[in-house]
């Protein structure tokens, strides 16, 4: 039975999509991390991948989930929604939105594992979707090119890691700030507090 929350893969690959193949060998090339790869590279890559449409509201990949066959998807048109789960917080956080040239999925293409985010169509989506099979086939066929793509990829979640710690320390300095703003608030309401409780004593002396 289809999973009805899975992206629907059309049986024709890329390659016999011309205008698409074009327009995702275009894109690949510029996406961050693989402005590397040349024209042929990304003409090679794509001739592996499927083309695949998503209507808006469905959901491509769900947090947590095995990721199954893994794809990684480079959204060609449309617009997806990039969520996760923070601790300590029932609703999801948008992450990110991704549009054309922008890639999702690549760190379940690499390991398999459970996806890390969920991924929603927030516009009907068609994109270029590379399989782990797909990839696997690519590195026995073409090995350098493979490489070169799992290069790029591992680039581009390596400067994402940068980025997120950079953020961390940014949140870290800034609760660092407002705990010492609250300390100080606590510190001159006591004193005043305790200046009235002094006042209240004394009137009662008098």
């Amino acid at each position: 039975m289809t999973d009805p929350a899975a992206p629907q893969l059309i049986s024709r690959s890329m390659a016999d999509e011309p205008v698409w193949a074009e327009c995702a060998a275009d894109l690949m090339r510029r996406a961050e991390g693989l402005v590397g790869l040349s024209a042929l590279d990304a003409h090679c890559i794509v001739s592996y991948t499927r083309l695949l449409r998503c209507a808006e509201g469905q959901v491509l990949t769900r947090e947590g989930e095995p990721a199954g066959d893994g794809f990684m998807l480079l959204v060609l048109s449309g617009e997806v929604t990039v969520e996760t789960i923070v601790a300590r917080r029932d609703e999801p956080v948008v992450v990110s939105v991704a549009g054309p040239g922008h890639l999702i999925g690549e760190t379940a293409l690499l390991d398999g594992g459970p996806r890390t985010a969920t991924c929603t169509a927030t516009a009907p989506v068609i994109g270029a979707g590379l399989s782990r099979n797909a990839l696997q086939r690519m590195m026995r066929a073409e090995p350098e090119v493979a490489a070169k793509l799992m290069a790029g990829v591992a680039h581009r979640m390596a400067q994402r890691l940068r980025d997120l710690t950079r953020q961390q320390r940014v949140y870290h300095q800034l609760v660092s700030a407002m705990q010492g703003e609250v300390d100080e608030l606590q510190r001159q309401l006591q004193q005043v507090m305790d200046g009235a409780a002094r006042r209240t004593a004394q009137r009662r002396e008098d």
